[in-house]
């Protein structure tokens, strides 16, 4: 992790959290009332995406810690929880919605840790099943660079037993993951993509081979897995390309310890095209056989979609007939057309991932 300006918010300067930070960067900070001045800067530089993700800020989470995903009503959701750790990421894929979704984006790492496990002690308290991830507006292991986090959290959770931990990640910082136990309450979760997007689409994140061999050391230990490849992008020869990597995957990775793997292809808000097209000048992602959804995105043409994700779907099948697959944000259309049923088919994509989690978690 790069950091070239650390920012304290004041109500955090004596956390121990905070400490920890600063003695393992060991750059100058300084000390702010409010957010307001790491904004303005932030805005007048010349790129403030590029700079966002070099300046970090320590402060609170004065929201929520623990969230419901984002989702739409438009397209099936997997009721998904959220455990907010931070904003933004150190990484550069050029598809990335972050980049358009805060102004200026930041870093930006919650240290009240005392609140976020009064919240977590909350969750564990409830009765049924939970799957909550720290992935939805950063990396979940970027972190472990400057604080012990994910090692945290994993050994919190395993000490419970109804609630399911997703650290979803393109790094490889798993090395303090792999000697603590975790009962297999936590997943260890990869995003894959082919060579080709890692390459072009994908600055500073770890390559495939590296990304598996990484989760292959987390399945010796006996972790749950799981893998997204999400975004699915279309490009001459991408079929072939994915299809390597899908059995790239399965020389790795044991088929019955994958808890799930999604699929999603490539979609973005309006706004993101012209940040692509300035930070990525090489990047062709933009200029596909789109329409905007009815969540105001746009996508790949439907049929287009649906006859990349029946590629994929098989590709998978070969080598793990019984493995849950599923789509993020599409409809029953795609559902059908691209697996041959629809989640309500099976009491709805909640109960669907619930059933997975709980066989390959020890959860009853």
């Amino acid at each position: 992790m790069k950091i070239t300006d650390l920012y304290i918010d004041k109500e955090v300067l004596n956390f121990k959290e905070t400490s920890v930070i600063c003695d393992r960067l060991n750059i100058p900070s300084r000390i702010i009332n409010t957010s307001d001045d790491i904004y303005r800067m932030l805005s007048k530089a010349g790129s403030a995406i590029s700079q966002g993700k070099k300046t970090l800020f320590l402060t609170k989470n004065k929201g929520k810690f623990v969230r419901q995903c984002p989702g739409t009503d438009y397209y099936t959701c997997c009721n998904y929880m959220i455990l907010h750790i931070g904003t933004f990421c150190t990484m550069d894929c050029s598809y990335c919605i972050l980049q358009s979704y805060f102004h200026p984006p930041l870093l930006q790492f919650f240290v009240n840790h005392d609140d976020l496990n009064e919240s977590l002690d909350r969750l564990f308290l409830q009765k049924k099943l939970t799957r909550i991830g720290t992935g939805e507006y950063t990396d979940s292991l970027i972190w472990e660079e400057i604080y012990p986090f994910a090692e945290k959290l994993v050994a919190k959770f395993s000490n419970q037993t109804r609630t399911v931990l997703e650290l979803k990640t393109k790094t490889v910082n798993i090395e303090n993951l792999l000697s603590i136990t975790h009962n297999r309450k936590t997943i260890m979760s990869w995003s894959l993509n082919t060579e080709r997007i890692v390459k072009s689409e994908e600055r500073k994140t770890a390559g495939i081979e590296q990304r598996l061999s990484a989760a292959a050391k987390c399945q010796a230990q006996g972790y749950p897995l799981a893998f997204h490849f999400d975004p699915l992008i279309l490009y001459p020869g991408c079929e072939e390309e994915y299809r390597k990597i899908i059995e790239l995957l399965f020389t790795y990775i044991s088929a019955d310890n994958i808890v799930w793997i999604s699929l999603g292809s490539f979609r973005f808000m309006p706004a993101l095209k012209s940040i692509i097209e300035k930070r990525f000048t090489h990047s062709k992602i933009v200029y596909g056989e789109f329409v905007k959804g009815i969540d105001g995105k746009m996508r790949y043409f439907k049929p287009l979609r649906i006859r990349f994700y029946k590629k994929i779907v098989s590709y998978i099948r070969e080598f793990a007939p019984d493995i849950t697959v599923y789509f993020c944000m599409e409809d029953d259309e795609v559902w059908i057309k691209s697996l041959g049923f629809t989640p309500s088919e099976y009491g709805g994509l909640p109960m669907i991932l619930d059933k997975s989690a709980s066989r390959h978690c020890g959860i009853f």
